[in-house]
């Protein structure tokens, strides 16, 4: 499918920086940048600013939360290739995903590379699940689903959170939006869509590397499709983007997830690029993908209450 005439036109604009042209603090400013053109999301019962305890300390987070009766608690972590990214940043999307999944969102801020690279953000999403897994208790008298959710890097911790917490945490949903799989960076979609998108090839070789030595890069702690085993791992539901380098190693994942038996519903956006999430005010498709996202969600949480 052609590019959609939104997102051509955006990227025909002049001047476009490259996220990996200059330093983190350069690449957080451009994620940064992008946060007035997005727009807010819907107000909301209640949005409140968190501390959530770590091994390390605590990490910041903000809590979304739609109404005094939610039907379950999410984890999301934000995309910015490990590197880039913050609460505000991800405020609009957060929003939308309470209102539209009746759930609670916690979004969380972990920490960033390369102040402290691999395993730190890993360790503060798996912190994150484990304060989150008892958070029902401000909002019912009985157990809420937990989700956990993320997009591009931030999917990517997801994935090893949960699965290095399967057997501690009851987790009824994964929602990964184009998650980062596998450090090799050899796939079809890197090769035809490695340049002149808002993702390209040298990023992903950029946050590689500020995110961890690359004798580390397949560590199946970074690389999840390295990973052996998948046992009591929770359905998931998972969205690529047709113009995308990593399109290829999220739709891998799923069929990696399949052929070990796990519930897997995949969604293929076409026409949209990476970081087409965020824009849901700006683009029908990615208000769309919100809306699938959150469609999954309350089911998810609508069907545990139910058994």
């Amino acid at each position: 499918m052609p590019l959609h005439p939104f997102l051509e036109k955006m990227l025909a604009q002049p001047g476009r920086p490259e996220i990996s042209s200059g330093s983190p603090s350069d690449a957080r400013a451009i994620v940064a940048a992008s946060r007035a053109a997005l727009g807010k999301g819907p107000e909301l019962t209640a949005v409140t600013e968190l501390q959530i305890p770590t091994r390390s300390g605590s990490v910041s987070g903000r809590l979304f939360l739609p109404s005094e009766n939610p039907l379950g608690v999410v984890v999301y972590l934000h995309g910015g290739g490990w590197v880039a990214g913050a609460l505000d940043d991800f405020d609009t999307l957060a929003r939308n995903i309470a209102k539209r999944s009746e759930c609670v969102v916690v979004l969380v801020d972990y920490r960033l590379a390369p102040e402290f690279p691999f395993p730190a953000g890993l360790e503060d999403a798996e912190d994150s699940m484990r304060w989150a897994d008892g958070l029902w208790s401000r909002y019912s008298k009985s157990r809420l689903p937990l989700i956990v959710g993320g997009d591009s890097a931030g999917a990517n911790l997801a994935i090893v959170a949960v699965n290095a917490l399967r057997l501690e945490i009851d987790v009824t949903l994964l929602a990964l939006v184009y998650p980062v799989t596998d450090g090799p960076m050899r796939t079809q979609s890197y090769k035809t869509y490695g340049s002149n998108l808002p993702l390209s090839s040298k990023d992903m070789t950029w946050f590689f590397n500020h995110y961890a030595k690359e004798s580390l890069w397949l560590d199946p702690r970074i690389s999840p499709l390295q990973e052996k085993s998948w046992s009591r791992f929770p359905p998931v539901w998972i969205a690529t983007a047709e113009y995308d380098v990593l399109r290829d190693e999220g739709e891998m994942f799923a069929d990696l997830l399949k052929s070990e038996g796990v519930k897997v519903e995949l969604c293929r956006y076409e026409g949209v690029t990476h970081g087409f999430i965020r824009m849901m005010n700006l683009l029908d498709t990615a208000d769309t993908a919100v809306s699938d996202l959150a469609l999954a969600v309350k089911s998810a949480c609508q069907s545990a209450r139910n058994i």
